[in-house]
């Protein structure tokens, strides 16, 4: 096992001790590839068993699928600690998103610089999950904003006022931007699943997607080819340490 300290951005300190592999016959290289393939790119556990098929390693698509929901939050968590301390700013907003044919509602709040604090599923967008979602994000953060923007709905405004009645409340569809495009990630992979079957699962889902996903997107698009290979090199040394991994052996 390995012990890492390091320091992040804003004076964080933080420790990772990679979740214990006991009683898995499979090694945790091929363990944290198979999570990293399934929560990183739209495939589904049949088409990681058919990757890794190619890459000299046997495994099925059910144990892929066990790996993912036992490690995948774990992962998440992992890189989160690993992460600066969120900026003052949140950004929060919620979306429709179809459960087994029922519309359900998908809360997220993300920092300045469009980093995913918290997502959470629920049933309504009325004051009392507004309420809630407040302060989950409290308790998970550990800290109070200085501001909170969101759009226009008016549960934001009722439960603001009951929950955070001394930090700034701005109002404005067009202020947040930051929040509703986070959800982008989120909505191609819904896609891509044909929906989620229940709210448990899509919870499950959502939270250790929304801590694997974004640590590898790098915004390409505003770096020079060997910015980007450093930047990769870095993530991916980090998700080695959280992970336990050395690397995937290839195939004979």
């Amino acid at each position: 096992m390995i012990f890492v300290l390091i320091t992040l951005g804003r004076g964080s300190l933080v420790s990772s001790v990679p979740p214990s592999y006991r009683g898995h016959r499979y090694p945790v290289e091929v363990i944290s590839h198979c999570v990293w393939l399934y929560f990183r790119f739209s495939l589904s556990f049949r088409e990681v068993e058919e990757l890794m098929f190619q890459r000299g390693v046997i495994v099925s698509h059910e144990t892929i699928r066990r790996w993912c929901r036992k490690f995948g939050q774990a992962y998440a968590n992992g890189l989160r600690r690993r992460r600066p301390r969120p900026g003052d700013k949140r950004h929060l907003d919620e979306v429709f998103i179809k459960i087994n044919g029922e519309l359900k509602y998908l809360w997220r709040a993300v920092d300045q610089d469009g980093n995913v604090l918290d997502i959470l599923v629920q049933n309504r967008r009325d004051k009392g999950a507004a309420r809630r979602f407040f302060r989950r994000l409290m308790k998970r953060t550990r800290t109070v904003p200085r501001v909170i923007v969101t759009d226009k709905l008016r549960s934001y405004g009722a439960a603001h006022r009951e929950v955070l009645p001394s930090v700034e409340h701005r109002s404005h569809k067009g202020l947040n931007n930051r929040a509703e495009n986070s959800h982008q990630p989120a909505r191609q992979r819904e896609r891509a699943m044909k929906g989620f079957r229940s709210v448990g699962g899509a919870q499950r889902f959502l939270s250790a997607f929304s801590g694997i996903s974004p640590h590898f997107r790098t915004r390409r698009h505003l770096r020079t080819a060997a910015d980007h290979r450093f930047e990769m090199t870095i993530r991916f040394t980090i998700w080695d340490q959280i992970t336990g991994a050395t690397g995937l052996p290839t195939a004979a």
